[in-house]
């Protein structure tokens, strides 16, 4: 059977990883959980090792000081799976907006295509519950932009619920991901593309947070739109 492990990276996230991990359990196909917290004050870390007590084989905690950046908690979390075994690697927030019954169809769409599954909010239409019009449109263009910029024929690009092949973050080269906030997710999709993998959508129903609050700023769309240009002119190497 593969193996197969979710990557949860928290900062103040005391209202949902419990529920989330429990969730997560829950399913078919024996997914185990990584969480990576930054250095959340409100306890987060503290909840997860409790859990741990009663997941000790399926639930796993590093501790990061200081909020890092979402792309470089994916990273640590690549790594770090790919140290343990895994086959297929998942991104998924701690929040639900992300709905853990995916994750099955998540691994489908990866395992037949061998290469990324993407957890669409736009493939089928606009598929998103409880966002702010503005941030719906900003999301949304930020795709359009995307796609007329890169040319990746993806609906999604800036999705940050997938599921990676082992192959795919095998090939790789981690070190050179430069973008670390918002534009990490479009970089990861952008590279695997380039090298020449295939990337799936498979329709999703997006649901903003009910509990916590959001970690988006306009600093980490900036990011994203100015290193979209970047990297229409970088070349991509495969690892080793």
């Amino acid at each position: 059977m593969d193996r197969k492990a979710v990557i949860i990276p928290t900062y103040n996230e005391k209202e949902n990883i419990e529920a989330i991990v429990r969730k997560v359990f829950s399913l078919e196909g024996s997914f185990n959980v990584l969480v990576i917290d930054d250095g959340s004050p409100d306890g987060t870390a503290a909840i997860v090792k409790e859990l741990q007590g009663e997941f000790p084989d399926r639930l796993f905690l590093i501790e990061r000081s200081g909020k890092l950046g979402l792309g470089t908690a994916y990273l640590t979390g690549f790594r770090w799976c790919l140290e343990q075994g895994y086959d297929y690697i998942f991104e998924m927030d701690a929040d639900f907006s992300h709905n853990p019954e995916d994750l099955p169809k998540l691994y489908g769409a990866a395992s037949e295509c061998h290469g990324v599954a993407i957890g669409s909010r736009y493939c089928d239409g606009i598929s998103v519950v409880n966002w702010p019009l503005g941030r719906i449109l900003m999301s949304y263009c930020a795709s359009i932009y995307v796609k007329t910029v890169l040319g990746m024929k993806i609906h999604d690009c800036t999705a940050g619920f997938k599921c990676y092949s082992r192959k795919v973050l095998e090939t790789i080269d981690l070190d050179d991901v430069r973008m670390k906030g918002y534009g990490f997710q479009i970089e990861m999709k952008y590279t695997a593309w380039k090298l020449g993998f295939n990337l799936v959508e498979v329709p999703i129903i997006f649901i903003n947070r009910r509990l916590g609050t959001s970690k988006m700023s306009g600093g980490i769309f900036g990011e994203a739109f100015w290193g979209v240009i970047k990297l229409r002119f970088r070349k991509f190497n495969k690892r080793g």
